[in-house]
């Protein structure tokens, strides 16, 4: 069975924030409808996201470092959201894998978003629904569009092309081969929800700062960015 999902590569990350907005103005126009923003302009802006970059430091001087973590839904293929849903809003589609949501049938209660161990599900406060990333599942398969565009808008806006998309279940997809040859890690594993979206592990940063490609150093994940990733996983929560 077919199950899209992205690779993020943390490495390349670099907090831009060119995802979150081009999924806004994509899902904003698409089948989502407007996406509420609460006082944009205001000291405190918030408001409804697909996708959300959190930063945060790792590390202590001089081997400090900063890291760009993009966080949306992960379309687990075992998704606590689905039977928690007392509407059946909330499903997972067979033919790609995606976790959506159907917003007629949807009544803003909320359990999906409790039942979500990765914060993933923001409730719309403008039309009471609950929303979530789709992998612009209107862009995706639209034969409207050429084929380099039916892609997440997030995957074409990336500058550093830090996100790849594809069939993780397709062994000679290029996600398949990149989670294979790179290490490839689902977040929180230990959950049992068997999350589709796989992020690639930063490199051990030498004490000369090395970023060379040929440096074994680079082959190396770092523990510390491990545990303090869950930690910010843990607060977003």
């Amino acid at each position: 069975m077919t199950q899209l999902a992205l690779v993020i590569d943390l490495n390349v990350c670099v907090g831009c924030q060119a995802c979150v907005t081009s999924c806004k103005e994509w899902n904003t126009s698409g089948e989502a409808g407007s996406l509420a923003d609460v006082h944009p302009y205001d000291a405190d802006p918030s408001g409804t996201f697909f996708n959300r970059v959190q930063t945060y430091e790792s590390g202590v001087f001089p081997h400090a470092e900063t890291i760009h973590f993009p966080k949306s839904c992960l379309h687990c293929e075992e998704p606590p959201c689905v039977p928690v849903c007392p509407t059946g809003a909330s499903y997972k589609r067979k033919e790609d894998g995606l976790v959506l949501v159907d917003y007629d049938k949807c009544i803003g209660c909320k359990y999906c978003a409790w039942a979500c161990p990765y914060g993933a599900r923001e409730i719309d406060e403008a039309r009471k629904e609950m929303t979530k990333c789709t992998l612009c599942a209107d862009r995706i398969h639209n034969e409207a569009l050429s084929e380099r565009d039916r892609k997440p808008a997030c995957v074409l806006a990336c500058p550093t092309s830090a996100r790849l998309f594809g069939d993780i279940h397709d062994p000679e997809s290029e996600v398949s081969r990149t989670i294979h040859e790179r290490g490839g890690y689902q977040l929180m594993p230990e959950w049992g929800t068997r999350p589709s979206n796989h992020y690639l592990p930063r490199s051990k940063t030498g004490e000369a700062g090395c970023a060379s490609e040929a440096c074994a150093c680079r082959s190396q994940t770092s523990e510390s960015s491990t545990h303090d990733r869950r930690e910010a996983m843990e607060g977003a929560r």
